[in-house]
């Protein structure tokens, strides 16, 4: 099908792209929205997701076509003019580009954790509990992927981490790293703990995270995130092992959960990376190596 010119806003091969704004419009038909060049990419390249159509303005198209050249021969690329585009979306589009992926039922916890534990054993889980604003959905996925935790756990309240908003704010790693909704909260917790998690609350009240990381932090961990007002729920504490909070300067006692949630990844990733190299030099030291 490939590329195809439309310059009347009124064409029905436009409809599914309107009121994108509304989080449950496409998720009820089974689609979620990517927006920008640099997250198109990513749908294409690095995430299991099927493209469905692409809408894109000329210059848009031309910027990707490299890209847009892997797309199944089948899939439709709507080129339109810029003007088209912003009355379509009621906004200014970032980057001049939007793209519908195919959205799959939600992954369950037995699929995240067959992909989430390597094969040394080691398992690094993030788990967010009651986050609604999809900015810091995408922020933590963003951190996730950049300090290499293996999936990511949802609570039934979160909010949809393949949101055109979180997708744009994740910069990509909503489309990339692994992700279950877990429908009973705090009791499919208990299914981590059964898979040799430790679960690991971010909170106020626990011991140093830096503190910790000194002594060695656990190889198979599963980090739980709350939102930054009422933190995490009285249930879910109760269920975890182990409390770490994040030093601050006095008077401060909250961060923002994107932020937080980088910090502690940056701690428990180099606490695995340093637990390796111990392991690789007993591997040499050992006698007749």
């Amino acid at each position: 099908m490939g590329r195809i010119e439309i310059d009347t806003l009124d064409d029905p091969r436009l409809d599914v792209y309107r009121d994108i704004k509304d989080p449950q419009m496409r998720r009820r038909e089974g689609l979620f929205v990517v927006e920008g060049r640099f997250t198109l990419r990513c749908l294409i390249e690095d995430s299991p997701f099927d493209p469905v159509s692409v809408l894109a303005s000329p210059p848009a198209r031309l910027a990707l076509q490299d890209v847009l050249d892997e797309l199944d021969s089948a899939t439709p690329i709507y080129e339109v003019p810029n003007t088209v585009l912003r009355d379509l979306s009621g906004f200014h589009l970032h980057r001049g580009c939007l793209a519908l992926g195919r959205r799959p039922d939600d992954f369950n916890l037995e699929d995240l954790l067959a992909r989430a534990i390597r094969p040394s054993g080691e398992s690094l889980l993030v788990v967010l509990e009651g986050l609604t604003n999809h900015d810091n959905v995408g922020g933590v996925f963003r951190n996730a992927m950049a300090l290499g935790a293996d999936g990511v756990v949802v609570c039934p309240r979160c909010c949809d981490p393949l949101y055109r908003k979180a997708i744009r704010t994740s910069l990509g790693a909503a489309l990339c790293v692994p992700f279950a909704r877990l429908p009973e909260w705090p009791a499919g917790l208990h299914r981590l703990k059964a898979e040799g998690y430790t679960l690991v609350a971010l909170d106020p009240s626990g011991e140093s995270i830096a503190s910790a990381a000194r002594r060695g932090l656990p190889r198979r961990s599963a980090l739980i995130f709350g939102t930054e007002g009422a933190g995490l729920s009285e249930e879910a504490l109760d269920l975890v092992d182990l409390r770490l909070k994040i030093g601050m300067a006095a008077g401060v006692d909250s961060l923002n959960v994107a932020t937080a949630s980088g910090i502690a990844l940056h701690h428990f990733r180099e606490a695995l990376v340093d637990e390796a190299l111990v392991d690789e030099a007993l591997v040499h030291e050992a006698p007749g190596q």
